[in-house]
């Protein structure tokens, strides 16, 4: 009796089960599945709308700025052009490079090559934690610094004070970008040169260094970018220089383009708003190409590693 009852049960599992037949997905499987297509198209979405912000502020800068532009308003001084504006921000854009770009590049080096476990994290810390301050602070805390004690330090308002707070800025971007290149370089290399008893200094200016220029000089150009843009400390410490001439003197308050917008928005005047916008398009057509300028040289750089 109990093999009969065994017999119909595996029958009754043979009838129940066939190896040909499609798989059905269980409930929880068909969940997953949703979930995973419900977060591929948030995903989706979120970048079509980055996007879109982008192309509909880059759109509204060029079509309300585009009237403005003339030879004459990129190379005369006011009431026709913007010349010192555009001179006096290269100027401060400038500075801030020349402080920021070496000190960045040493704190990279320095992460990267030397600083033990827990030196490298407080430092990278420090990095961090500057890069997420305000530039409204940055720009007080230079102004206290450097413009409200000129009796002390000579400066008062000026280009100089405003590069000094551009390079505050740059500085962390251009350290943890640097950390980043040199990481990517690969370690045979200075493996290599250590086994053949060369001093660690030279390994990085022979070896080290000239691997990551490109990946260095991108990093460099987008620091360069964001501080082109930036108007909180630089109207703060470089207040608003003349506008009816060209200044090159780094040391006395010169025209630039972020405090000249923000100066314009302020009238009531349909032409100051034309030049607003005008300036607005030549400084974000900067920003755009620098941009792009740096991401072809970084996988220029990277083509010429992988080769």
């Amino acid at each position: 009796m109990s093999s009969q009852l065994e017999t119909l049960g595996h029958e009754e599992r043979s009838r129940s089960y066939d190896p040909a037949a499609p798989l059905t997905p269980s409930g929880n499987l068909r969940r997953r599945q949703l979930f995973s297509r419900l977060t591929e198209q948030l995903a989706t979405a979120a970048a079509i709308a980055a996007i879109a912000v982008l192309v509909i502020v880059v759109y509204s800068v060029i079509a309300r700025g585009a009237g403005a532009i003339s030879w004459d308003f990129i190379t005369k001084s006011a009431p026709v052009g913007v010349a010192p504006a555009l001179v006096g921000s290269a100027i401060i854009v400038a500075i801030g490079t020349l402080i920021a770009t070496p000190i960045g590049i040493l704190i990279g080096l320095f992460l990267t090559e030397y600083a033990g476990g827990r030196t490298a994290a407080l430092v990278s810390l420090t990095m961090d934690v500057m890069n997420g301050l305000p530039a409204i602070i940055i720009g007080l805390f230079i102004f206290t610094l450097l413009v409200s004690v000129k009796g002390t330090f000579g400066l008062g308002q000026s280009a100089y004070a405003a590069g000094v707070a551009l390079s505050i800025i740059m500085l962390p971007l251009i350290a943890r970008g640097t950390q980043g290149v040199l990481r990517l370089i690969p370690k045979g290399q200075s493996e290599a040169a250590d086994a053949l008893g060369v001093a660690r200094w030279r390994t990085v200016l022979s070896v080290i260094l000239p691997s990551a220029l490109g990946g260095i000089l991108t990093v460099t150009i987008l620091s360069v970018a964001r501080a082109a843009g930036e108007t909180a400390p630089v109207l703060l410490v470089s207040s608003i220089g003349p506008i009816d001439h060209v200044s090159l003197n780094p040391f006395e308050a010169i025209a630039n383009s972020p405090t000249r917008i923000y100066t314009l928005s302020e009238e009531a005047n349909p032409a100051g708003f034309t030049e607003a916008w005008g300036l607005s398009l030549l400084l974000i057509s900067f920003i755009l190409f620098a941009s792009l300028g740096a991401r072809a040289l970084l996988a220029r750089s990277k083509g010429k590693r992988s080769s």
